[in-house]
């Protein structure tokens, strides 16, 4: 892999990650599309620690008031802030996703990364997010949300197992199903990223490194990750408090239709 592909990959990773339209569908299909050898999972997973760094920074301050509500609640045994609970929460919604991962590692490598599997769930939930959100009220906020949330919102989060189903878009449309409002579903998806991506950079980045060192490729793919990460957080978070995730859902469908064309067209 030359730096100019893993600088391509680190930027399609960054953004597609945090925007609902599927960071892995993105990294299957764009050495598909140009004829590169698909880097596999590993990779992929390495380029996370790019997004990882871009979340912890931009949520450094919300990091540091769970990190003082975990040692709070450590001396306290006992759930009181509102800090509290959103730690409680985000642990909550994390363990789907960490049993799924275990149990779908093997299906998340091979069968799951073919072009039709990533064309049908672009094209299914690309429809899913714009009817939920065109639908779905907008009346609570962050601070509304629930045990209940939690636990629907990380059970969401396993379908981003199979890609083309996106992660963020999977917790997004199951935050506005639940009537959070659009910057709240997003922010809370972006919250709850943060455990499940460590967990993989830990269980996946070594296996990188093994293979290809600390290479100058996947050295470049990662910053060019970070940075796309924390631009894809600033303007969806801004793009949301005024608009809908409708032109997301447009995006999907097209890029849908063209993963089809290209399929039929080298059939």
């Amino acid at each position: 892999m030359t730096i100019f592909q893993a600088v391509v990959l680190g930027v399609v990773q960054g953004l597609a990650e945090l925007l609902p339209i599927s960071s892995s569908a993105h990294l299957a299909l764009t050495p598909y599309f140009f004829g590169w050898t698909d880097p596999g999972l590993a990779f992929d997973v390495a380029l996370h620690l790019g997004t990882l760094i871009a979340l912890v920074w931009y949520f450094r301050a919300e990091w540091i008031d769970m990190t003082r509500s975990a040692w709070r609640i450590a001396r306290t045994r006992r759930v009181e802030t509102v800090h509290d609970r959103r730690l409680v929460f985000l642990v909550v919604a994390t363990i789907p996703a960490g049993v799924g991962g275990l149990l779908l590692e093997d299906l998340a490598e091979t069968t799951f990364r073919s072009p039709t599997v990533i064309g049908t769930t672009l094209l299914v939930m690309g429809v899913l997010l714009w009817a939920i959100d065109r639908w779905s009220a907008r009346t609570r906020g962050l601070e509304d949300v629930t045990m209940r949330d939690a636990v629907i919102v990380g059970c969401a989060q396993v379908l981003a197992l199979v890609p083309g189903v996106s992660r963020s878009g999977s917790t997004i449309t199951a935050g506005r199903l639940l009537q959070l409002d659009r910057p709240s579903a997003a922010r809370f998806s972006f919250l709850m990223s943060m455990p499940i991506t460590l967990a993989a950079v830990i269980l996946k980045v070594p296996d990188a490194v093994r293979t290809d060192g600390v290479s100058a490729p996947l050295v470049a793919g990662v910053l060019a990750a970070a940075v796309s990460s924390w631009l894809a957080i600033t303007v969806l978070l801004r793009y949301v408090s005024k608009r809908s995730f409708g032109v997301f859902a447009v995006y999907r469908v097209l890029l849908a239709a063209v993963v089809f064309a290209t399929i039929a067209s080298r059939g």
